[in-house]
């Protein structure tokens, strides 16, 4: 329970060819070491940007495989390990462990709207049957469950390997109560791409976002300013990059990351239906915005 986390946690894609049938581990290798060139803290594979929902079984072990050995361990790895089933996260929270992940992380994805009991015993399974940390993961907009944080909290006590948050309600006041009922002993992490700011001065220790695919120099401006303590150039450099990090968010992270990386001369295909890929119009939008923050200063 070693590993650092802290500061830009990229999240990585995971490419398809041009049909959506197969999986293309070359260009999935070249978006990790772009990732790491552009000097992210850490690396979490096939979240809601990895369309780790969209895979099967196999494909997800393959993508996994891939992405902890081509890490190799030169930054941290979170990976999500989130299924609809406690056996099948902590199949996959295994494999993770078994292949070098650092940490894992959970969204208690439901069907069935799940009870707070049903949310730790969860938890519980999952933290007994490994021994890497787990970064409890809050986003009931993709997930169907909102965690309070009274809840949270409870399963972070409860839980041994329990010991981060990741918040992406996109409710600051969360984090707010997070660092006053948590007494500032749990680390929380943003997962909101438009509250980086407020979240870094509410004290989270790292941004989880799918930004560094495509603008990771000012990704890592705006954290190096928040750790020198200069908020006004930390606040700049957060505007600046707020339409892209909005845009990102609402025109949906896989489609507006993979039509990024097209653009800036990575083709790593489409989304898997029933996903679509950005249209013609987003695409000249994000061309438009990666342009204009083409230049990091």
């Amino acid at each position: 329970m070693n590993a650092s986390f802290h500061g830009i946690i990229g999240y990585t894609i995971t490419p398809f060819s041009q049909d959506g049938e197969q999986l293309d581990l070359d260009a999935l290798g070249q978006s990790i070491e772009r990732l790491i060139e552009g000097g992210v803290q850490a690396i979490a594979p096939l979240g809601s940007t990895g369309e780790g929902a969209y895979l099967s079984d196999s494909e997800w072990q393959q993508v996994a495989h891939y992405s902890l050995a081509k890490i190799a361990k030169r930054v941290p790895s979170i990976v999500s390990v989130s299924d609809l089933t406690t056996a099948g996260a902590v199949r996959r929270a295994r494999f993770a462990q078994a292949h070098g992940a650092d940490a894992v992380m959970v969204l208690p994805s439901a069907y069935w709207k799940l009870s707070e009991a049903e949310i730790l015993a969860h938890y519980r399974s999952i933290g007994q049957a490994i021994d890497i940390p787990i970064m409890l993961y809050n986003n009931p907009a993709t997930s169907g469950t909102d965690m309070s944080v009274e809840l949270i909290l409870r399963i972070v006590r409860e839980v041994a390997n329990v010991t981060m948050v990741k918040e992406s309600s996109g409710d600051i006041q969360r984090m707010h109560k997070l660092q006053l009922l948590g007494e500032g002993q749990v680390p929380f992490y943003n997962g909101c791409n438009p509250l980086a700011l407020e979240a870094f001065v509410a004290g989270a220790k790292g941004w989880c976002t799918a930004a560094p695919n495509l603008i990771p120099a000012l990704n890592q401006a705006l954290y190096q300013a928040v750790l020198a303590e200069d908020l006004a150039k930390a606040r700049a450099l957060f505007y600046r990059q707020l339409p892209l990090l909005d845009f990102i968010l609402k025109g949906g992270l896989p489609a507006t990351i993979k039509a990024g990386l097209a653009l800036t001369g990575l083709p790593v295909g489409e989304p898997r239906r029933p996903v679509f890929g950005l249209d013609e119009q987003g695409r000249t939008r994000l061309a438009g915005l990666l342009t204009t923050l083409s230049d990091p200063d």
